[in-house]
């Protein structure tokens, strides 16, 4: 009788208006502490030379600095098309698409840059990519119909920042301090090249040397946002990589990727930030269209188009 009860009393304060639709009782969205997302991708490293390597010889910075800070993934995958491209516009669009890997065909869903703009209504200042791969312009735009050059971000991509050519390292990072300091981006993607054309080349020395550089380059980003009092304290920082390499007496080996091995598909992703735990370490699988909707988690905007999952074990 006293459940009875208790179901007529709702009815009745739900008909009078007090209670009226389930969304005035549902608990409201967790506001994080980040504003800002920097997406670092390294491009093209082998993960038995970055964290496979128990040494830590050629990755001190990421290793013994940064990782203590944050969570660190070691089977973060790419389980499509394991090139620049598609690796790239997996971890932006959330969806793996098999794309032309020459910079003539962009992605068919829009990315995580172009429904923060819309859902923001931010200039597109707010949001960059910043990339060492002038192909990989293709990122700031969509095929996707009401998409297709519409809410786009600001990028500079390759020497001139038009798209062509590939541009050294040195170069992008200081386009890349330069964005930070003049536009204030909530939202960035870094793309450094050098390990990977070092590979391509078949320069085995100077692959691990770039290694070495890339990983500077994370620590003084790093370092950068955690001495800027615009970026301090309240900025995510998402270190990972596109694709691997074929191991050993696979093909090729170092020089080349682009299969389905597990040189290409396997690499690490450490996630620094102020809404998630510290020097935890995740040994179980995550994929790089999962990292949309976590960054569009973060950042309270919506992702429709994903086919990823939330990366729930980063969250403190």
């Amino acid at each position: 009788m006293k459940l009875l009860a208790l179901l007529g009393l709702i009815t009745l304060l739900s008909s009078s208006g007090v209670i009226s639709t389930d969304s005035e009782i549902r608990l409201p969205e967790k506001t994080y502490l980040t504003k800002n997302v920097i997406v670092l991708v390294i491009d093209g490293p082998r993960y038995s030379e970055t964290f496979g390597d128990t040494s830590y010889q050629y990755i001190p910075h990421l290793a013994n600095d940064l990782a203590p800070q944050g969570v660190l993934f070691t089977n973060f995958r790419n389980n499509g098309k394991t090139n620049t491209n598609s690796g790239h516009a997996a971890i932006t669009t959330g969806v793996y698409q098999n794309i032309k890997n020459n910079g003539t065909e962009l992605p068919k869903y829009p990315s995580i840059f172009q429904y923060f703009l819309k859902e923001k209504k931010y200039p597109k200042e707010k949001a960059w990519i910043v990339a060492s791969k002038g192909k990989l312009n293709i990122l700031a735009n969509a095929r996707k119909k009401g998409w297709f050059n519409s809410f786009m971000p600001s990028d500079y991509c390759g020497p001139n920042g038009n798209g062509n050519e590939y541009s050294a390292d040195e170069r992008t990072w200081n386009v890349v301090l330069e964005k930070l300091e003049v536009d204030k981006p909530s939202m960035m993607l870094i793309n450094l090249l050098e390990v990977d054309t070092r590979g391509h080349s078949n320069d085995w020395p100077n692959y691990l040397e770039a290694i070495k550089r890339t990983d500077d380059y994370a620590f003084r980003l790093w370092e950068y946002l955690q001495n800027n009092e615009y970026y301090k304290d309240n900025t995510t920082l998402i270190i990972t990589n596109d694709h691997g390499r074929h191991l050993d007496g696979h093909k090729d080996g170092f020089k080349e990727h682009g299969d389905g091995c597990e040189g290409c598909r396997r690499m690490y992703m450490l996630a620094m930030g102020p809404d998630f735990k510290e020097g935890q370490v995740v040994s179980e699988a995550c994929e790089q269209i999962d990292l949309s909707v976590t960054i569009a988690k973060l950042m309270n905007f919506s992702m429709p188009t994903s086919k990823g999952k939330v990366i729930t074990p980063l969250f403190d």
